[in-house]
């Protein structure tokens, strides 16, 4: 099971739309505990992975840490994020509209004495009553399991949730890489045998990343002189030569190694060898 930092790491549809953590809970805060929860709590920052939760009275406190489990369930459920434990902390929270539509009145030891214990238990009641209810009508409906973290996704979902489907494919794309690095000249055919379900698309993508990342490694290299030049930097070299002409090892002349990398950097790299 990922923890929720990882999780959250690989949180997309794009990375222009992506949501921290507590951004993104405090978007489906409501439904996922509630109106009346919602209401009187919020969610504030993240400690550790555990969550820490902002309420609006110690009571509200109290009656929200006997229902963690619930809590930690409904969200997991909603999001598929796995929090580690919850946090609470009475703090000023926004006026909510009491009946009628009147903003509340008074400090928050005045809306304590005005709320009796029956009527958060009852709201409690309430909340815990709804998520048992939605898990139940999602099982009903055929909503299946994740195959990873468990949480029920819609049917025609795919095997996996959203926030598991993204970290699948970001560990692909990272085992493609590395494949790219250590045997660039397998080719999208001798990388596609390895790795499951790889496109030429997305085969061509990662390798148009990996050498653009390299050439920035390379340049720094040549500004420098090859002052720090390492054995992996070396590396990247070789692999880059490879994998920008598509050759085969046996079929790279030292003037096509040259032609790739540039007089300076090919001399910075290997010296006095004949070219």
């Amino acid at each position: 099971m990922k923890t929720l930092t990882q999780a959250l790491a690989t949180w997309r549809p794009d990375a222009s739309e992506r949501l921290d953590p507590v951004s993104l809970l405090r978007a489906e805060w409501t439904a996922i505990v509630g109106d009346e929860v919602a209401a009187n709590s919020r969610p504030a920052e993240l400690i550790r992975d555990a969550l820490l939760i902002q309420t609006r009275s110690s009571a509200w406190s109290q009656q929200l840490a006997f229902l963690s489990e619930t809590i930690l369930s409904s969200v997991k459920d909603r999001t598929g994020l796995e929090l580690r434990g919850l946090r609470f902390r009475v703090a000023r929270l926004a006026q909510t509209p009491a009946a009628g539509g009147k903003p509340r009145t008074g400090g928050r030891r005045a809306r304590e004495e005005r709320l009796p214990a029956q009527t958060l238990q009852a709201a409690f009641e309430r909340f815990h009553g709804s998520v048992i209810a939605a898990q139940r009508a999602k099982e009903r409906a055929g909503w299946k399991e994740c195959d990873r973290c468990g949480v029920r996704t819609a049917p025609a979902s795919r095997a996996c949730c959203t926030p598991c489907e993204n970290t699948r494919l970001q560990e692909r794309d990272a085992q493609v890489a590395r494949l790219l690095f250590e045997a660039p000249w397998l080719g999208y055919e001798g990388i596609a045998e390895l790795v499951d379900s790889l496109s030429p698309q997305e085969y061509e993508a990662i390798r148009l990343r990996l050498l653009r990342r390299w050439k920035d490694v390379l340049e720094v290299v040549r500004r420098t002189g090859g002052v720090h030049l390492s054995t992996r930097d070396r590396m990247i070299a070789s692999s880059y030569v490879l994998l920008k002409s598509r050759l085969d090892p046996e079929r790279i002349a030292p003037a096509v190694v040259r032609n790739l990398l540039g007089d300076e950097l090919h001399g910075i790299l290997y010296g006095n060898e004949n070219s």
